[in-house]
C-alpha cells in the first residue's frame, strides 16, 4: 500500500511539473516555449512531407519523406543541414547495399544476414555521427517492406531527399531557433550557485562548530559548480552554432533578440569558481581531525565567515546584473554590488590587520587565515568592476 501511495505521489509531482512547464511556455519566452515551437515545427514538417509524397504524389515509399523530415527539425539550422547530409549518406548506403545483396542472393533472409553486419559496422563511422543508425534501419525497410527493384530504390532515395529538404526548410524559414537566452540563464545560474556555496560556508563559520558533515557539504557544493560551468560551455557553443547558416532575420526581429553576455563573463566566473573551490578545500583541511594542521582561532574564523557572506552578496548583485542585461536600468543592482564590495573591503582590511598583530592571534591562525584571505581576495578581484576604486587585489600580503 505504501509503495502504491509513493507511486501516486510521483505521478502527481510529474503532472504538476508538466502543468508548470505548460504555464511557463504560455506566459513567457524560455526553454519550454522553444521546445513547444520545435515540436510543432517537426510535426508540421512531417505532415507537409506526407501530404506531398503520400497524398499528392502517391509514392509507394512515401513513409521515407515524413520520417526524415521529422528527424531533421533540429535545435539549430546548422545542425539540421549537417545532420541531414549525414542521414542522407547513411540512407543511401543502407539502401544501395540492401539492393545489391538482394540482387546477389534473391532471398530476403540471406540478404538480411549478409548486409546487416556490414551496415552496422558502417553505422559506427565517426563521420556519420549519430545518424549512422539510419543505415541499417533503412536496409531493413528496403529488404522487408516491398519488392526490391531499381524503381523502389530510386523512389526511396528521392523521398529521403524530399523529406530532408522539407525538414531543413521548415526549421530555417519558420521561427529559426536561436539559442541566446540559455547563455544568460546558465551564467546567472552559476552566479546564484556560487552565492549559495559561499553563503553556506559563511553560515557554518559564523554560527556552528566544525563538523565533518559541514565540510562534506561545502565540498559537494563547490564541486557541483563544475556542472554549471559545463552547462555554460554547452550553452555558449549552442549560441554560436544557432547563428550559423540561419537566414537573416528582419531588423524588427533582430532588435528583439536578447544580447549575448560576453565570453569574458564566462572567464570571470570560471576564475571565481576556482577560488571558491580553493576556499572549500582549505576549510575542509582545517575540519579534518586527522591532519597535522592546527586549527586557527575561533573569532578570526567567524570574521572570515562574515567576509564570505559579503562576497556572497556581491555574487547576488552580479547575478542580478546578468539577469537584467540591457532590458532595464540596472542602477539598483550596481548600488547593491558597490555596497557589498565596500563591506568586503572593510572586513578584508580588518582581518589583515589582525594577522599583522602577532600578539592577538596564534601562529596557526596567521598561517591558515593568510591563505584564506588570499583566496577571498582573488574572489573579490574578479567580482569587482574594472574601475573599482578599492584596494587593488594582489597588493595586500597576508
Amino acid at each position: 500500500m505504501g509503495h502504491l501511495i509513493e507511486k501516486l505521489r510521483v505521478i502527481q509531482a510529474e503532472g504538476r511539473g508538466i502543468g508548470d512547464a505548460a504555464l511557463r511556455a504560455w506566459r513567457e519566452p524560455g526553454r519550454e516555449r522553444d521546445l513547444l515551437v520545435q515540436s510543432l515545427k517537426a510535426a508540421g514538417a512531417a505532415t507537409l512531407a506526407w501530404a506531398i509524397s503520400g497524398w499528392w504524389l502517391k509514392d509507394p515509399v512515401a513513409l521515407m519523406a515524413p520520417w526524415v523530415a521529422v528527424v531533421l527539425v533540429q535545435a539549430t539550422v546548422y545542425r539540421s543541414l549537417f545532420k541531414g547530409l549525414q542521414q542522407l549518406v547513411a540512407i543511401a548506403v543502407g539502401t544501395l547495399l540492401a539492393a545489391g545483396a538482394e540482387a546477389m542472393t534473391g532471398n530476403t533472409l540471406a540478404s538480411v544476414a549478409l548486409v546487416l553486419p556490414v551496415v552496422m559496422l558502417l553505422s559506427n563511422w565517426p563521420r556519420l555521427g549519430d545518424q549512422g543508425i539510419y543505415g541499417p534501419t533503412t536496409a531493413l525497410f528496403t529488404l522487408t517492406s516491398s519488392p526490391v527493384s531499381s524503381l523502389t530504390v530510386s523512389h526511396r532515395l528521392l523521398q529521403a531527399a524530399l523529406g530532408a529538404a522539407i525538414g531543413i526548410a521548415v526549421n530555417a524559414l519558420i521561427l529559426p531557433p536561436v539559442h541566446l537566452r540559455n547563455v544568460r540563464e546558465n551564467l546567472s545560474g552559476l552566479a546564484r550557485a556560487t552565492e549559495d556555496t559561499l553563503t553556506r560556508m559563511a553560515e557554518v563559520l559564523t554560527e556552528e562548530d566544525w563538523s565533518d558533515e559541514a565540510a562534506s557539504e561545502w565540498r559537494r557544493l563547490s564541486h557541483s559548480l563544475g556542472q554549471w560551468e559545463e552547462s555554460l560551455r554547452s550553452a555558449r557553443q549552442w549560441s554560436h552554432e544557432s547563428l550559423r547558416l540561419t537566414p537573416r532575420l528582419p531588423w524588427s526581429s533582430r532588435a528583439k533578440m536578447p544580447l549575448l553576455p560576453t565570453e569574458s563573463e564566462d572567464q570571470r566566473w570560471g576564475s571565481i569558481v576556482a577560488q571558491v573551490r580553493a576556499v572549500s578545500d582549505t576549510l575542509t583541511d582545517i575540519a579534518d581531525e586527522n591532519r597535522a594542521i592546527s586549527a586557527p582561532d575561533r573569532q578570526p574564523l567567524c570574521d572570515y565567515g562574515r567576509l564570505l557572506a559579503d562576497l556572497a552578496a556581491a555574487c547576488a548583485a552580479r547575478a542580478d546584473l546578468i539577469q537584467i542585461g540591457q532590458s532595464s536600468e540596472p542602477r539598483d543592482a550596481h548600488a547593491a554590488l558597490d555596497r557589498a564590495l565596500d563591506s568586503v573591503e572593510r572586513r578584508h582590511s580588518a582581518l589583515h590587520k589582525q594577522l599583522t598583530d602577532e600578539r592577538s592571534v596564534s601562529t596557526a591562525t596567521i598561517a591558515v587565515l593568510g591563505t584564506l584571505l588570499i583566496q577571498a581576495q582573488n574572489i573579490w578581484y574578479h567580482l569587482a568592476p574594472d574601475d573599482w576604486p578599492g584596494t587593488t587585489p594582489g597588493t595586500t600580503e597576508a
